[in-house]
Formats: structure tokens, C-alpha cells, sequence
């Protein structure tokens, strides 16, 4: 939804909200900013045929009818929203179960999340319930969401639209642009996937967030994409989005002196100049080379990945987006 459209809507919420009297199609036209735009009558009666249909798939109770005066009703239909049916009903929650609803609240440290959670403070206050944010929690829980991709993901699960990005496989060690249909963002094992329809291979799939590379972009009309109801997403994510624990070797440069954390683990195989640099090519045991990849490029220059191919490019790339 463009941002021109929502706030007619919301000028329009609030029109029929603060009026007692059912406003003609006319008289909204006059009044509610936003619909001044259109050009002539039709163009306006498309433009408020569509709003109205959006306010009643958004469950605003929107009603129709005639004001009545001396000389009868009015002859023509006009619009109103009654406050009784919109204002959020009782909410009756247990001690338990607000204290629940605040742990919650302080879950996620994602922007665009704990803009949520705190909008769900405020309109359970507002109905009377009193959740207190500020006591202490014997566990503090935190989600944290570091992946660049997991901002503009969300925000086309949200609008209902597809996205493209570059993927990075790990075997073999290739680079390639999937189009999918996202369905959710989902953490698994401490790990963020994205499940879709993958538009390449027909078929739905899951996608690491970590192995994707550079900028996701949305594409298409917001709605084309909806998920469907016979799927389970973590489920799927467990059958199909896992990997082996598998433990593998990394041959890496460490500068002379360098990298007293790298060395620890390694085991050195000899000395060796890079770029006029003396240093010692090591082995490094690693599970789940790719997730070393940040460690490793934690060291800058100091360290460089000889092999595998996949952890080469990793570390690479977060150098990269570090030096951008």
C-alpha cells in the first residue's frame, strides 16, 4: 500500500469516526484530504469504492445509510463508522498472563518489531490493563537480528510481495540470483531462514539468511503473494533446511605475531610470505565453516582463508560490506 493511499484511508477512519450523521460520497470528496487528487467523478467513485472495500477487509465496521430531517431522508446514501463497534472491546487478562504479555514485549530487539510489541502495550493500557514493562524478569529473553536480509524480507512477507537476491551455496561454491515468493522469516537453531515459492525451481524452499549477499529486492504488487494455509514453516525449515553437523579443514595465513585467537586452534604447516608479509600457513578444524566466516574476518588483514573456496568468499564479502 503506497503511503499516499494509507493516509487517506486513516483521514478517512477518522472522518466517518467523528461524526454522528452519515456523510454522501460528495461531502467525503469535499472534506477528507487525499481525494481532492482525482481528476473527475469516476476516477474519485473507483478511488472510494476501493477504500471502502479496504476498510471492511481490515474488520472497520463501516455503515451505510440515510439521514433523516424534516422533509424525510436524504436521497441519497452516505457513510459513517459507529465508535461503539470500532473502540477495542473489555480485556480481561490474569496477573499471569499480563506479565506474559510484557516478557513479550521485550522479546524482540528488531526496530521494526518493538514497534509493534510497544504499539500492543498501548492499546492493551488503553483498555484498562495494566502491564508493567519495568519488573524484572529471572530470564531476560532477547531475539536478536543481525542479518541484513531479515528487514526487507519481513517487509515483503508483510506487503505480500516477491523478492530477489543473490544466494550463496556452499557446495558448490557459486553465487546465483533466486526470485521466490516469501511465505515467513523463521529462526531454527539459532539460524534465520526464509520459506517461499522459489520461482527457478517451481517449487517451495527455504533459504539461509546468512548466505545471502548484498541487498534483497522487492518486486511485483503488494498482495501477489500469499502464503498458504497447509504449510507449517518451522516444520518445514527442520525437514528440509538443515544441515549434518560435519567437522571440515580450512587452510588459512596468519600473519607473524598475529591472531593469537587463530592460532590457538590452529595447527601450523610452515612458514609463508603474502604481498612481502611473513607469516605461517595453519590448519584450522571448523564445523560449519560458513559460520567461522565472521570470526575470522574479525581479524582484517591479518588473517587470509586459503581454502575451502566457500569460506574464502565469505569472509571476503563480510570485508567487503565492512569497508563500505
Amino acid at each position: 500500500m503506497s503511503i499516499a493511499r494509507a493516509e487517506r484511508l486513516v483521514n478517512l477512519v477518522l472522518c466517518l469516526l467523528s461524526t454522528r450523521q452519515f456523510l454522501s460520497a460528495d461531502r467525503i470528496r469535499a472534506i477528507v484530504p487525499g481525494y481532492a487528487d482525482a481528476p473527475n467523478t469516476e476516477a474519485f467513485s473507483r478511488m472510494f469504492e476501493r477504500d471502502k472495500t479496504e476498510l471492511r477487509e481490515l474488520g472497520i465496521p463501516l455503515e451505510t445509510g440515510r439521514n433523516t430531517g424534516f422533509d424525510g431522508f436524504d436521497s441519497v446514501d452516505g457513510y459513517r463508522i459507529a465508535r461503539r463497534d470500532y473502540e477495542l472491546g473489555d480485556i480481561d487478562l490474569e496477573p499471569d498472563e499480563a506479565a506474559a504479555v510484557a516478557l513479550a514485549s521485550r522479546l524482540w530487539d528488531s526496530p521494526e518489531l518493538t514497534g509493534a510489541a510497544h504499539g500492543a502495550i498501548i492499546k492493551l493500557r488503553a483498555a484498562g490493563v495494566d502491564v508493567d514493562q519495568s519488573s524484572p524478569a529471572i530470564v531476560e529473553p532477547k531475539v536478536r537480528t543481525a542479518e541484513p536480509a531479515f528487514s526487507p524480507l519481513l517487509a515483503a512477507v508483510q506487503e505480500g510481495k516477491a523478492v530477489t537476491f543473490s544466494y550463496r551455496r556452499p557446495s558448490p561454491a557459486e553465487l546465483k540470483v533466486r526470485t521466490i515468493e516469501p511465505w515467513g522469516v523463521v529462526s531454527w537453531r539459532g539460524r534465520w531462514y526464509v520459506v517461499g515459492h522459489d520461482r527457478d525451481r517451481d517449487a517451495p524452499r527455504c533459504f539461509r539468511l546468512s548466505r545471502i549477499v548484498g541487498d534483497v529486492t522487492l518486486v511485483g504488487e503488494a498482495g501477489a503473494v500469499q502464503r498458504p494455509d497447509n504449510i507449517n514453516l518451522l516444520d518445514f525449515v527442520a525437514t528440509t533446511g538443515t544441515e549434518p553437523a560435519s567437522t571440515s579443514t580450512a587452510k588459512v595465513w596468519v600473519a607473524q605475531g598475529k591472531a593469537a585467537g587463530v592460532r590457538r586452534r590452529a595447527k601450523v604447516l610452515g612458514s609463508r610470505e603474502i604481498g612481502g608479509v611473513n607469516g605461517d600457513e595453519v590448519e584450522l578444524e571448523l564445523r560449519f565453516p560458513e559460520s567461522a566466516a565472521s570470526w575470522l574476518a574479525g581479524f582484517g588483514p591479518d588473517v587470509l582463508v586459503l581454502e575451502p573456496e566457500v569460506l574464502r568468499k565469505s569472509v571476503h564479502e563480510r570485508l567487503l560490506e565492512a569497508a563500505k
